[in-house]
């Protein structure tokens, strides 16, 4: 908790206008304009007067800590969830100064059970012609606080992810060095070896570079028509060696002209690459049956992927977009996809505003549905 012991404090509004304290009593016009303008602000603003009534609170402040409502006259001390409020104003009437400080709130709006809202909340006392109380602005930092978050486990997990077969290729080097690789059978199994966790490593830095291309600028994507078959066409081309290698039942039911579609033809390449190819690794066997459908309707394009082989578990489905995440059914060392696949697939798909869904019957079948908006 931070406090500012200024005599007079002040706080800036979102369009940098400095206000002492809450403005004198106005005529009716004058207080409804006022209302409506704080109601536009996206930061939550409470007035309590001195005997703890809350005078006003705008739009924000009042959906900000649902399903516990603010509601004008009643006392704040006495609303239920509120108390952190409550108590922040207490300190800044007891201190006759500023106090601010930073908290989460579960359960907050929007957020689905267990989950969190981080606010920064700041109070200070404000005093006119005979009146007096305590303003409070409050500031939802919970995608700053999420991104931080996200950003600290995926630089966490990214080196690990290449520290693995940087250590391998590492000791096969000091091995390679020592001359005590003598056999050419032996020596050809090393170079075979390093060659395959050496592009393990260019892989994960290329979907790295990808997924940090597809979270910058929207404006960057150039949309375009495009056919979809063609493009599914255009993906089994590139993964020819994968597809003979496995000798999958590959199924295409698309309209007859193929169905057209706008949007970045690179991202859709990378959506449909690692569908196809992580259910092609996943499942080594030889006669997968995976079938690539698309239906148009007047209002949406509806894509599916969707295989026979072993599936996500129950427990793996609502992390399986997430950075780095493996199924489980392969051992780390057995796997060859980087972990970064379906996070492409979800946010290339979200950049083109659509929405991805996982089903997963384990050993029975496994669907990916892609809705995307026409326009």
């Amino acid at each position: 908790m931070i406090a500012d012991s200024s005599e007079n404090p002040v706080w800036t509004a979102a369009g940098g206008t400095r206000m002492n304290q809450p403005p004198p009593m106005c005529g009716t016009d004058e207080c409804h304009l006022l209302a409506s303008l704080l109601d536009e602000t996206p930061q939550g603003i409470l007035v309590v007067d001195e005997d703890g009534l809350i005078t006003h609170a705008n739009l924000a402040m009042s959906v900000m800590f649902l399903p516990f409502q603010v509601i004008v006259g009643e006392r704040l001390p006495e609303i239920r969830g509120l108390e952190f409020i409550a108590n922040l104003v207490a300190d800044a009437v007891r201190g006759h100064c500023r106090v601010e400080t930073d908290l989460h709130f579960p359960m907050a709006a929007g957020v689905e059970a267990g989950g969190e809202r981080f606010y920064h909340v700041v109070a200070a006392p404000w005093q006119e012609e005979g009146r007096q109380g305590v303003w409070v602005m409050v500031l939802d930092t919970t995608e700053h606080a999420m991104t931080g978050q996200i950003r600290s486990e995926f630089v966490t997990n990214a080196g690990h992810e290449l520290r693995t077969p940087l250590s391998l290729i590492h000791g096969y080097i000091e091995t390679l060095k020592s001359g005590m690789i003598k056999n050419p059978a032996s020596l050809q199994r090393c170079l075979e070896v390093m060659d395959k966790h050496s592009r393990r490593m260019m892989r994960i830095i290329d979907d790295m570079l990808t997924l940090s291309r597809m979270e910058g600028d929207p404006a960057q994507m150039k949309t375009e028509p495009f056919l979809v078959r063609g493009c599914v066409e255009g993906v089994l081309e590139h993964l020819t060696p994968l597809v003979e290698a496995y000798h999958p039942v590959i199924t295409l039911d698309f309209p007859e002209d193929g169905g057209l579609l706008h949007g970045d033809r690179f991202y859709w390449d990378q959506i449909f690459t690692h569908l196809i190819e992580n259910a092609l690794k996943e499942n080594p066997r030889t006669g997968l049956r995976l079938r690539i459908a698309g239906r148009w309707s007047r209002h949406e394009c509806i894509l599916t992927v969707e295989d026979d082989g072993v599936g996500f578990r129950v427990e793996d489905v609502p992390q399986a977009f997430g950075h780095f995440h493996r199924t489980g059914q392969m051992h780390p060392q057995e796997s060859r996809v980087s972990g970064l696949g379906l996070c492409i697939v979800r946010r290339a798909v979200e950049a083109h505003l659509g929405s991805v869904e996982l089903e997963s019957v384990p050993g029975v079948s496994t669907v990916f549905t892609i809705r995307v908006p026409l326009p």
